[in-house]
């Protein structure tokens, strides 16, 4: 079986609890979007290896700890002691939709070059996964990008969720220009419906930004919360209904979801040569990504973002209640 790579960052998520008498409480949980995602393709049955750059402190201990326990690989993991882990203080309203405060740059993450890539992370490569958050700096983009022009030599799938933060780019503004950048090496692209709406600046319409995404992505993922997901390939599209589920945390719904995916292809063998004919196949498409929907759904009745991804028997048993 080939291997999933995700790349980027992983950091320590606060979760606001309910304010008490003695103040505000913060309960630590494991998160980072490549992060989670790889914990979710673990937690499946998947075999993936999270690859980025922890700090030498007490917060990358916890992290790379919680990736190892949770199955993943960190062979490929570096750590640092010229910057601390990044650390998001996250508070939920009452629908479980998340606000971010980020302790972020400076972090260790952001420290990984182009020269730390193992050239054994790229043979027996299935599927590389990144996310807008490793595009932030001038830097770190070059890395991401760098990651996916080797891993398209290397014959595999690239994914890109777009997962997009604006607090962490410099005066809370993404660079247009380079998020473009890395979405022309995506074979997969998955964004919400707001990612999508920020793509339109200097493009007609929605409709414009799905048909540049399909210059070069064979996939288009557009999710929207609890509403239904549409999907796009180069020849259909199409729209999946997501289970109703009650949501006390949104924090890694999305990654979840993307990791649920990835999984699936995986386990049913589906690589760079073979994705045409999957996406042609509109029942096993329709069929990958119920699966990825209701493990988007259970991570969202969870609190935190390793602690709320579910196994393969849970996402299942999700399923059937539909």
């Amino acid at each position: 079986m080939s291997t999933i790579v995700c790349f980027g960052e992983a950091l320590i998520d606060f979760l606001a609890a309910p304010e008490g008498g003695q103040g505000r409480v913060f309960r630590q949980f494991a998160g980072g979007a490549p992060a989670n995602a790889a914990v979710a393709i673990a937690r499946l049955g998947g075999t993936c290896e999270f690859v980025g750059m922890l700090g030498r402190d007490m917060f990358g201990d916890f992290l790379l700890d919680s990736l190892h326990e949770s199955g993943v690989g960190t062979r490929f993991v570096h750590r640092t002691d010229r910057a601390n882990t990044a650390l998001a203080f996250v508070s939920l309203d009452a629908r479980g939709e998340r606000s971010f405060s980020f302790y972020r740059p400076p972090a260790a993450d952001l420290l990984f070059a182009q020269n730390d890539f193992d050239d054994a992370c790229f043979r027996d490569l299935g599927i590389f996964h990144v996310c807008s958050n490793s595009m932030t700096d001038a830097r770190i983009a070059e890395t991401t990008l760098s990651g996916l022009q080797r891993a398209r030599a290397a014959g595999a799938l690239t994914s890109i969720d777009v997962n997009l933060r604006p607090a962490l780019w410099p005066e809370g503004k993404p660079v247009i220009e380079r998020l473009w950048q890395a979405l022309a090496l995506a074979d997969m692209v998955k964004l919400a419906r707001e990612e999508l709406e920020f793509l339109q600046q200097g493009t007609p319409s929605a409709d414009a930004v799905i048909e540049r995404l399909l210059r070069d992505a064979r996939l288009v993922l557009v999710t929207d919360g609890g509403e239904p997901i549409r999907w796009h390939t180069r020849n259909t599209n199409g729209v999946l209904p997501t289970q109703a589920v009650t949501a006390i945390d949104t924090t890694a719904a999305g990654d979840a979801f993307i990791g649920g995916l990835l999984c699936g292809l995986q386990r049913d063998d589906i690589d760079t040569a073979r994705f045409d004919a999957f996406l042609a196949d509109t029942d096993a498409l329709q069929h990958a990504l119920r699966y990825a929907a209701a493990c988007g759904a259970f991570a969202v009745t969870r609190h935190g973002s390793f602690a709320s991804l579910p196994t393969h028997e849970e996402a299942l048993a999700l399923l059937a209640t539909r």
